[in-house]
């Protein structure tokens, strides 16, 4: 192996090149592999034994008074004032525009006002709550259809512009968002407090480095089916499979939510996808189902791999060689196979602290570990105990 294959040397190490060995890795492809999959978490033991859920950050209390405010009026009305790109529509070179920047880099409206602001097709159809999560609560706004999705990517993370949404998007976490609406009101507070001292000089600097006083994390969903499997293929009415597939999407971004906040990790990897995916489907039915999963992923045919699958998302970069990326489709078969064993086990419905405990616990296994044999009995001994 070379020096980087070698970075993680140790028993789990070991254990990584001992599974891909046994799903057929040559030594070239094991070099890749271990690379490929190298773990990212770092679970410490207070990780697992802290008290869920943990206290919302503080951009949720924000939110809730958004949700509150939908409940009586329209959505867009009660987000313009502070998402302040929202009063702009979705425009080649909107980004330069004076009023667009004088809006996004200071919070001044005052010439947006001028702008049609975005258009959706159906604002009416959005929904918008504060969603709890083991890492504590998380605002979610909907979308009613793919359109209205992409146009709310567009705004609030691509800076208006008309850029390409990948068809194989359908959530979006928005984090370190600058609300402008937070910032009005902090100086406020401020200068009441300080009536002698300058906000620019002096309030402005104090505020910068404490970005929970003005960054939100949201997440943004899309309507659809999830993974654009049609719901024949799963035995299921259409309106049915696409309440599911909205739950599948909260649960699995939720889980992502989980290891950005608690080990400061969240990346579109297979490791994470396959947690998230955990969640996500024990979320939508009660129970893992491993059929589901390959399915999404393009695996449910046991010697093939159907190319419109979500697997070919998370081939890598540089992506990996047709010879390792079987041998991936063979331990992605396996890690699916030991997670539904194991959640057969799992007597009791999903709770907070045992969601936040399993996540721990699949966090703390590599992706080779998940698919090792006898990793059904390990994950349904920490499920239990979960």
């Amino acid at each position: 192996m070379t020096r980087d294959a070698q970075q993680a040397e140790g028993p789990q190490a070991e254990t990584r090149a001992r599974v891909l060995r046994a799903h057929g890795a040559e030594d070239s492809q094991l070099e890749e592999l271990l690379t490929y999959s190298e773990p990212v978490f770092e679970v410490s033991p207070e990780d697992s034994t802290r008290a869920y859920p943990l206290a919302d950050e503080e951009s949720a209390a924000v939110w809730q008074d958004y949700a509150d405010c939908a409940e009586q009026d329209d959505i867009l009305k009660c987000l313009r004032g502070d998402l302040v790109q929202l009063n702009f529509p979705i425009a080649a070179g909107i980004s330069q525009n004076p009023a667009y920047l004088a809006a996004t880099r200071k919070g001044e409206l005052e010439s947006a006002a001028e702008a049609p602001g975005l258009q959706l097709e159906d604002a009416g159809g959005l929904q918008l709550f504060v969603h709890p999560t083991p890492a504590g609560r998380i605002p979610v706004l909907v979308a009613p259809n793919r359109n209205d999705f992409e146009s709310l990517v567009r705004a609030l993370t691509r800076r208006n512009e008309p850029a390409p949404i990948p068809p194989a998007v359908g959530a979006t976490m928005v984090a370190g968002y600058n609300n402008w609406g937070r910032v009005r009101r902090y100086r406020a507070a401020w200068e009441q407090e300080n009536p002698a001292k300058l906000w620019q000089a002096i309030g402005f600097r104090e505020m910068v480095p404490q970005k929970s006083l003005y960054q939100d994390r949201f997440i943004l969903l899309s309507r659809g089916r999830y993974s654009d499997v049609p719901a024949s293929s799963l035995g299921l009415d259409s309106e049915v499979w696409l309440e599911k597939s909205l739950t599948i999407r909260l649960e699995h971004e939720c889980a992502h939510y989980f290891t950005r906040r608690v080990f400061g990790a969240m990346q579109n990897a297979l490791h994470d996808e396959i947690i998230a995916d955990y969640f996500g489907i024990v979320g939508a039915t009660g129970r893992y189902r491993a059929d589901w999963f390959l399915r999404f992923l393009g695996l449910e045919d046991s010697l093939r791999f159907r190319e419109s699958g979500r697997l070919g998302t998370y081939r890598g970069d540089p992506p990996l060689s047709d010879g390792a990326f079987k041998v991936l489709q063979s331990v992605v078969r396996s890690a699916a196979a030991n997670l539904e064993a194991a959640d057969r086990v799992r007597g009791q419905p999903l709770t907070m602290s045992s969601k936040a405990r399993i996540l721990c616990a699949l966090c703390e296994l590599s992706l080779e570990e998940i698919a090792a044999e006898g990793a059904d009995q390990l994950l349904a001994r920490a499920f239990t105990r979960a």
